[in-house]
């Protein structure tokens, strides 16, 4: 049976060779398959579905090289690193837990533990794996960057330090020296941040990640002409498509909606092949107010994606067509339930057809509430001063709904500073306030359909704005299923005439949209309450005239908490 194996393992070479590792695997897999519970010939299928990218497939072959030998570490990390390439974090932890003694001696093990951990959002374990990691193999390039990122993530004062150890590791990783350029810019070096993104854009100019970064920082710097990267990289690579819908992207996530529309109808005509590039022209065309031009351009666009739907559904808003709007959303929710965007919508569809379900989705009692933060009057101090810190040295955020004021960086919770510590679990506490006041449990409703299950907190954040122009515009946050804001500070009445300025306005519509549509909720802001509401309400606040105001802000999703 042993030559069953190594005739296999040939011909599975062979088919690798002549470049098809698919048919590679499919060898070693009936092989191994014959033979049963032979764990190499299963470690060995494993291998060649990965090399393959049949991460499913991989990680099944693998569970059987573990069924087989269970005391195989090997065998054990090739399972967890498959189990996480399929998204499936908590499964590969699970994988490894049995062989920490053992595991916790030997680099890779740590390593991958640590990235699964941090795939989780648990930072704290995640730095604690990497630096075992590191321990027994202090040059382990994977840990030093994976350390270098939480460190990064959670504000640690060596994070530079950090990056500059992950670079001696692997120096030509160009994501070593981006992250090393963010962290300079988290340490407010921001002329040194600025020195490396524009080695690198200059470098590698089809980079996108590296042109978003120095564009913000530009931004920071007040630079009018901040989206130019972009510009030097068409004008180097003009054949590359991603830099110019990138380079689209970038100019409307300023509210240059016009000069959007134009970049695209330039990039159209370079890349007639790509409908996306219309997709673009007419999205901006719209938000610039030209609806004709967008009519023109939806009217012909053959392309189908739920994108195009969610787009033209806003066209059809503008142009007094709820009707139709609803059509294409409707479609969006058949491929997608969840998807935030098309329930935002169709509520302010609903709402334009004085449709009764525009009541169920966003009126009922409870599913907007403010609250008192439990804790708040301890915490507020520290919290406070830590906040103003951190906004001294923050930036406006490019493509978010700030316009003016300041947003800090990274994760607010993913933080080491134990008031922030402390405030999530405040707020942990708030949310179970909440959710006891909500209406019953309801399967077809986005948000109550998730009234029972686990909630965990993601993406937190501050804002700060100052008065005489700063404000958020109306917007939603696509990604969770409970959106909020903590109030930490605000400006004092008598510096406004206006009685409700600075309030949060809750279901008032996007702007582009130009719709004549009053907000469902006006909330006045009051220092340590929690204002909670369904993620898909549009929301944003109003202007005011002098002071400052200050929020902690935060999704709530779905799925047990994180460390």
């Amino acid at each position: 049976m042993t030559g069953l194996a190594d005739e296999a393992r040939r011909q599975a070479g062979a088919a690798a060779a002549a470049g098809d590792p698919l048919q590679a695997f499919r060898l070693l897999e009936a092989a191994a398959r014959q033979r049963g519970s032979d764990a190499p010939l299963w470690n060995s299928a494993g291998n060649a579905a990965m090399r393959a990218g049949q991460v499913e497939d991989a990680a099944a072959a693998f569970g059987r090289a573990v069924d087989a030998d269970p005391a195989s570490l090997e065998y054990a990390i090739n399972h967890a690193i498959a189990l996480g390439r399929c998204g499936r974090d908590q499964a590969a932890i699970d994988a490894l837990v049995h062989h920490a003694a053992a595991g916790a001696r030997d680099a890779r093990y740590c390593s991958v533990r640590a990235a699964r951990a941090l795939a989780l959002g648990q930072r704290a374990e995640a730095a604690r794996w990497y630096d075992a990691a590191l321990a027994a193999e202090p040059g382990h390039a994977r840990a030093t960057l994976g350390r270098a990122r939480v460190a990064l993530e959670r504000a640690e004062p060596d994070a530079v330090e950090q990056f500059e150890r992950a670079i001696a590791a692997q120096p030509g990783d160009r994501e070593r020296w981006l992250g090393k350029a963010q962290a300079l810019e988290a340490d407010a070096r921001f002329a040194e941040a600025a020195e490396v993104a524009a080695a690198l854009t200059a470098q590698m100019p089809g980079w996108i990640d590296a042109l978003r970064f120095e564009t913000a920082l530009l931004l920071k710097a007040g630079d009018p002409d901040c989206t130019r990267p972009f510009a030097a990289a068409e004008a180097a690579l003009p054949g590359d498509p991603a830099i110019a819908a990138a380079h689209v992207e970038a100019l409307g996530a300023l509210d240059r909606f016009g000069a959007a529309a134009d970049r695209a109808a330039a990039a159209r005509t370079r890349f007639p092949a790509i409908p996306e590039f219309a997709m673009l022209e007419a999205q901006h065309a719209g938000a610039a107010g030209d609806d004709a031009r967008a009519e023109l351009i939806w009217r012909e666009l053959p392309l189908r994606s739920t994108e195009r739907d969610l787009l033209e559904a806003r066209h059809r808003l503008r142009v007094g067509q709820p009707d139709a709007a609803v059509r294409l959303l409707n479609r969006v929710r058949e491929a997608d339930h969840a998807n935030v965007t098309a329930w935002a919508l169709l509520g302010v569809a609903w709402r334009l057809l004085d449709d009764p379900r525009a009541g169920w989705l966003h009126e009922q009692p409870g599913l907007v509430a403010m609250l008192p933060l439990h804790g708040w009057t301890e915490l507020r101090e520290e919290v406070t001063a830590l906040l103003h810190q951190l906004h001294d040295a923050a930036a406006p955020p490019l493509g978010q709904s700030l316009r003016g004021g300041t947003q800090t960086r990274g994760g607010l919770f993913d933080r080491m500073e134990q008031p922030f510590v402390r405030l999530a679990d405040t707020i942990d506490a708030t949310l179970e306030d909440y959710r006891a006041q909500l209406p019953a449990a309801d399967a077809a409703h986005p948000l109550l359909r998730h009234r029972d299950a686990p909630w965990r907190i993601a993406g937190s954040w501050s804002v700060r704005l100052a008065g005489g122009g700063d404000h958020h515009t109306a917007h939603i946050h696509p990604f969770g299923i409970l959106s909020s804001a903590l109030y930490a500070e605000i400006p004092p009445p008598a510096l406004d005439q206006d009685p409700e300025a600075g309030w949060l306005e809750v279901g008032r519509p996007a702007a582009d949209l130009r719709l004549d549509l009053p907000p469902l909720h006006v909330i006045r802001p009051v220092p340590g309450d929690l204002a909670l509401f369904p993620s898909t309400l549009f929301h944003g606040t109003r202007p005011f005239s002098g002071g400052r105001r200050m929020t902690v802000a935060f999704d709530v999703h779905t799925g047990g908490a994180t460390a």
